[in-house]
């Protein structure tokens, strides 16, 4: 995460010139000369971005009467992301009503230097690019640039207050566990574990070592290697297994084939539990957690009460699963909260 203080009217914003418009026709920023511009660059599977989004959801509402236009630039993590049905499920699933752009091939990001999921840019009323931050956190301070520039853009009245942290890991000054890091699945990207090893776009059979290294995804049966995912394959049950630290859990996941199929879900040798399953978890009458795979997008799995080491299975029987990544929630280290 990095953030910078407000910046010298040096840098001009580019126009956003991508592939998809939603709940708004084009728009030039060059054509919004004399208002406040937030631009923020997402991903509707990136875990960091959906913690971003009840900020930037809330900065829009609250001071779009002062002025402020809020952008929201889509760029992909995954090849089903540029698809404008996927992203428009998305957009209506997490409640996003202001305008959208895809940039699919990340020009309008390279433009603006972007590297990383999400970065927040504030445009001031004559186009000049004031600040940007990249990653989580940092609200309060973004919202107090925000301010000042509709002050500067001619806002007479009294500014809302700041919005207080949604999270207690957004507090300034919080200290967090160290969660583990992203793990992705394609062979690009990927930390597998298994002694077979990735073999490009070809079918492997994988056995179950047994003992799982952390950072690490552990497939079990016939998995075909893609470029960003491990896809299921044959009949036979098929399984991935890692051990983590975290609070949560998350993994985006596409049904390449069968939709609406089931993964059951287990947790250090255990189903999931109320006390402990993710809110994309169900639990039958036999007490077996699983989740139902309709579409590609990021499935909630995992809800701990409190951070720890665990190791999670996921077993499907479904031609087509295809992983693409985990992702993992941290939580403030309690002892240090109140010294904060």
């Amino acid at each position: 995460m990095t953030v910078t203080e407000i910046q010298p009217q040096t840098v001009r914003a580019h126009e956003l010139f991508g592939d998809f418009w939603f709940n708004s026709e084009p728009m030039l920023v060059s054509a919004m000369r004399g208002r406040v511009i937030l631009v923020e660059f997402w991903d509707y599977t990136c875990i960091n971005c959906l913690h971003a989004l009840p900020y930037i959801k809330e900065w829009s509402k609250k001071y779009e009467e002062y002025g402020l236009v809020v952008i929201g630039v889509h760029i992909p993590k995954f090849p089903f992301g540029k698809n404008p049905e996927v992203v428009q499920k998305a957009i209506e699933r997490y409640g996003i009503t202001y305008p959208v752009v895809t940039d699919n091939d990340g020009t309008i990001a390279a433009r603006y230097g972007n590297r990383s999921w999400p970065t927040v840019h504030l445009i001031d009323k004559h186009g000049f690019i004031r600040y940007q931050n990249s990653g989580e956190g940092n609200y309060t301070t973004t919202e107090r640039v925000l301010q000042t520039l509709l002050y500067d853009a001619g806002a007479e009245d009294d500014l809302p207050l700041l919005m207080e942290p949604l999270r207690e890991e957004d507090r300034a000054g919080a200290i967090c566990y160290r969660p583990t890091p992203e793990l992705f699945a394609g062979y690009l990207k990927g930390s597998i574990g298994n002694v077979e090893g990735f073999s490009p776009e070809s079918v492997v059979e994988y056995g179950d070592p047994e003992f799982y290294v952390e950072d690490r995804i552990y497939a079990v049966g016939n998995w075909l290697n893609d470029r960003n995912s491990l896809c299921h394959r044959e009949d036979e049950p098929g399984s991935i297994i890692l051990n983590y630290h975290a609070l949560e859990v998350n993994a985006v996941v596409k049904p390449e084939g069968e939709r609406d199929s089931d993964v059951t879900v287990s947790h250090d040798d255990q189903y999931l539990t109320e006390e402990n399953k993710g809110d994309d978890i169900q639990i039958d009458g036999e007490g077996r957690s699983f989740v139902v795979i309709s579409e590609p997008r990021m499935y909630n799995l995992v809800k701990n009460p409190r951070y720890g080491e665990h190791v999670l299975k996921l077993t499907t029987q479904s031609e087509g699963f295809a992983l693409y990544s985990f992702t993992f929630v941290s939580s403030v280290i309690p002892e240090l909260i109140s010294n904060n």
